[in-house]
């Protein structure tokens, strides 16, 4: 038996809306997360998040094809069906677990990280490519954020310049991959998998959440996020990691992108016969 849990939240996009998406299946999850655009576009990464994950729907549910050769058909199809190009489409992270009687199986594109855990421990799917990528001025933003500059108006045209110049190595060798307009970036992606008896619980989490982890101080690990989670709901996991952003309101001690980020989190346990 499987039980699934998940809780969303909106950040601090316009109009409320959370750019984060979240599928439910029954033999699989996923958590893609839409890159938020900064300069007028036709589609959003939420709206491009959205459609992947109703393309991936499918192919998650037929079992037969691997999760790589799965999100690059679903890739394919959505640039296909809205006439997206390479370099000038919205893109979204991915994170992905699958089960069947034998074995889960994780793959992870981009920002959004998966954890498995296992009777020997926790296990962490991530690609930390983005976060390793070295440009010139990327992080021009993050100096102004710790000097105490905040998330005014000459942040948003920092960040618009860091995410410009980033671009450049989106989906090229030696930069960073994620789910956009060519399906050759889905075989980038960062895959794992387990025997089923093994594993206990998993996490999938949007980068809104991940922070509480891996950025701010509200889990010391991942184990105690779980635990959390475990006892008070998914919801609660989302509420301690805003409270932390929210005691940061000028980002000078956490220098991010936005005040808040969209949140979204599945929480998968496992039941084994004894």
């Amino acid at each position: 038996m499987t039980t699934v849990r998940t809780a969303e939240q909106p950040g601090a996009g316009p109009g409320g809306t959370s750019e984060d998406v979240v599928l439910v299946l029954r033999n699989a999850v996923a958590v893609l997360d839409g890159a938020t655009s900064l300069r007028p576009t036709e589609h959003t990464g939420g709206w491009y998040a959205a459609e992947l994950a109703e393309k991936l729907r499918p192919r998650l549910e037929a079992e037969g094809a691997e999760l790589a050769e799965s999100l690059a058909t679903a890739i394919s199809e959505t640039a296909t069906a809205h006439g997206l190009r390479p370099g000038s489409a919205p893109s979204s992270t991915v994170s992905i677990l699958r089960w069947n009687e034998s074995s889960v199986e994780a793959l992870v594109l981009a920002d959004s990280p998966a954890v498995v855990f296992t009777d020997s421990g926790a296990e962490v799917v991530s690609d930390d490519r983005l976060a390793e990528l070295s440009v010139p001025h990327g992080g021009g933003y993050r100096r102004r954020l710790r000097a105490g500059g905040g998330f005014d108006e000459l942040h948003g045209q920092n960040l618009r310049e860091a995410v410009d110049e980033t671009s450049r190595w989106r989906n090229v060798e030696g930069g960073f991959w994620v789910a956009e307009a060519d399906p050759v970036a889905a075989y980038r992606a960062v895959v794992r998998s387990w025997p089923r008896p093994r594993v206990e619980s998993a996490l999938l989490a949007s980068d809104g959440v991940s922070g509480g982890v891996e950025q701010y101080d509200s889990y010391p690990d991942w184990p105690a996020l779980l635990s959390h989670a475990h006892e008070q709901g998914p919801q609660a996991v989302l509420d301690r990691v805003r409270a932390a952003e929210d005691s940061d309101p000028d980002g000078s001690h956490w220098p991010r992108p936005k005040k808040h980020d969209d949140q979204a989190l599945v929480v998968v346990d496992f039941e084994h016969d004894e």
